[in-house]
C-alpha cells in the first residue's frame, strides 16, 4: 500500500512538472513568433522547455538525498545556455536573458513541485508568464518614469516599511495620548491612498474623460480636484456640466475615502458611520448624474496631468499633515476638557476648512470620553464644512454656468448632510 502511494505521488508530481514546463514552453513559442522569420538563433520552445523540466525531475528523484545529480544537471544546462547566449550576442547583437532565465526556472520546477505546496509552483509559473508577456507594457511605463518617481517610491517604502515598524507605540504624554506610531501610521495610510490615486492618474489614466478625473481625484483630494477643475472650466467653458459633475463625483468619492480611513483605524466607528456616509455618497452621485445628464455631454477628453499638481509624498505635504495632526490632537483634548461636546463640535466644523484627513485620523485614534455616535457626528461635521468650502471655491473659480450648477449640487448635498447630522446628533 505504501509503495502504491509512493508510485502515485511520483506519477502525480511528474505530470505537474511536465504540464507546467509545457505551459512555459508554449508561451515561449508564442513569444518567438514575434522574432525574425528564419532566425537560426531562437532558443527552443514548447518541447525543449518540457524536456528541460522532465530532465530536472529525473535527476532530482534519482538521488533525492545529496542532489549531486540535480546540481550537475543544472551545471550542464547552464553551460549549454551560456554557449547559446554567446552565439546570440555575436551573431545578432541582442543581450536579452528572458528565455535563458525562464529555462533555468523550468529546470527548478521539480524540487518546487516535490518539496513545496503545488500552489507555490503554480504561482512561480504564472509570474513567469505575466512578466514575459508584459514586456511592452513595462517598457511603456518605464518611459513615463523619471528619477523623481523612483525617489518618491523609495520615500514611500521607507516611511511605510522601515520607519513605521520601529516607532514607539507608547504615548508621548499622560495628558495627551499621542504616540509617534499612531501619528506615522496615519501619515502612511493617507499617503498610501493618495499615492495610489496619483500613480493611476499619471501612468494609467493620464488622458481620460473629465468625469473620471473626479473619480480618481476624489481618492487623492476632493478639495484639490475642485480647485483644479473649477479653474479649467474657465478655459473650456463649453462643458460646464461635465466639470460640475466631475467635481461633485470627487466629493462622492471623498466619502469612500473617509470610510476606508475609519475601516482601517476603528471598525466600530466605521460601522456606525456606514449608513450616513452611504446616504451622502448616493446623494452626491445622484446630484452628479442629474447635472451631467442635464446637457448632452460632448465626451471631450482632458489630460489629467497638471503642472501644479503635487505628489502626495512631497516633504512639504507630509510636514503639513503632521503639523495639522499634532495641532488637532492638542485642540481636540483641550476642547473636550474646556468646553465638552460643544467644543469638539466647533473644532470638527473648523477642521473641514483646514485638513479633514488629519482631523479624522486624530479623532478616531484618540482616547476621548465621548460616545462613538458623537465621534460620528464630529466626522460628519468636518466633511460638511469641507463641502461648504469646496462650494465657495467653485463659486469663486468656476465658469459662470458651472458655478450655478455647483451651487445647486453642493447645496443639495449640504442640506442632506445637515439632516444627517441632526439625526445622528439626536441618536447620540
Amino acid at each position: 500500500m505504501t509503495e502504491m502511494l509512493e508510485i502515485n505521488s511520483l506519477f502525480y508530481d511528474f505530470i505537474v512538472v511536465t504540464l507546467l514546463s509545457l505551459i512555459i514552453g508554449l508561451e515561449q513559442r508564442r513569444h518567438h513568433m514575434e522574432e525574425e522569420e528564419g532566425s537560426d538563433l531562437l532558443f527552443g520552445t514548447d518541447r525543449t522547455f518540457t524536456f528541460i523540466g522532465i530532465f530536472g525531475y529525473i535527476l532530482y528523484v534519482l538521488e533525492p538525498g545529496s542532489k549531486i545529480l540535480f546540481i550537475a544537471g543544472g551545471g550542464v544546462i547552464s553551460v549549454l545556455l551560456a554557449i547559446f547566449y554567446k552565439e546570440k550576442i555575436e551573431k545578432r547583437h541582442k543581450f536579452g536573458l528572458t528565455s535563458i532565465i525562464a529555462a533555468l526556472i523550468t529546470y527548478c520546477l521539480a524540487p518546487l513541485v516535490i518539496t513545496q505546496p503545488k500552489w507555490f509552483a503554480l504561482l512561480i509559473v504564472v509570474t513567469v508568464l505575466i512578466l514575459t508577456e508584459i514586456k511592452t507594457t513595462l517598457f511603456d511605463i518605464s518611459k513615463k518614469f523619471d528619477k523623481d518617481e523612483f525617489i518618491t517610491l523609495a520615500k514611500f517604502l521607507v516611511i511605510a516599511f522601515i520607519i513605521l515598524p520601529n516607532l514607539p507605540k507608547e504615548p508621548l504624554s499622560d495628558k495627551l495620548p499621542l504616540s509617534l506610531y499612531n501619528m506615522w501610521l496615519a501619515l502612511v495610510v493617507v499617503s498610501g491612498i493618495s499615492y495610489f490615486s496619483y500613480l493611476l492618474r499619471k501612468f494609467v489614466f493620464n488622458t481620460t474623460g473629465i468625469i473620471f478625473t473626479g473619480v480618481l481625484g476624489g481618492l487623492y483630494s476632493s478639495t484639490a480636484v475642485t480647485l483644479l477643475l473649477s479653474r479649467q472650466s474657465q478655459e473650456r467653458s463649453s462643458q460646464p456640466n461635465e466639470y460640475a459633475a466631475s467635481i461633485i463625483i470627487a466629493t462622492a468619492v471623498m466619502y469612500v475615502r473617509v470610510f476606508l480611513f475609519l475601516l482601517i483605524f476603528n471598525s466600530e466607528i466605521a460601522y456606525h458611520s456606514f449608513i450616513y456616509l452611504t446616504v451622502f455618497f448616493v446623494v452626491s452621485i445622484l446630484a452628479a448624474f442629474i447635472i451631467y445628464r442635464s446637457k448632452n455631454p460632448s465626451g471631450v477628453l482632458v489630460k489629467m496631468e497638471n503642472k501644479n499638481e503635487q505628489n502626495p509624498l512631497e516633504f512639504k505635504m507630509a510636514l503639513f499633515f503632521m503639523v495639522f495632526y499634532i495641532v488637532f490632537s492638542f485642540l481636540s483634548h483641550f476642547a473636550e476638557q474646556q468646553f465638552g461636546k460643544s467644543g469638539i463640535h466647533l473644532l470638527s466644523f473648523l477642521a473641514g476648512f483646514a485638513d479633514v484627513d488629519s482631523f479624522i485620523m486624530n479623532i478616531v485614534q484618540g482616547k476621548f470620553s465621548i460616545s462613538v455616535l458623537f465621534i460620528v457626528v464630529s466626522i460628519l461635521l468636518a466633511t460638511t464644512s469641507n463641502n461648504i468650502i469646496k462650494m465657495f471655491y467653485g463659486m469663486y473659480f468656476a465658469e459662470k454656468k458651472c458655478k450655478r450648477l455647483l451651487i445647486l449640487g453642493f447645496g443639495a448635498i449640504i442640506i442632506v448632510n445637515v439632516l444627517g447630522i441632526l439625526y445622528a446628533n439626536y441618536s447620540a
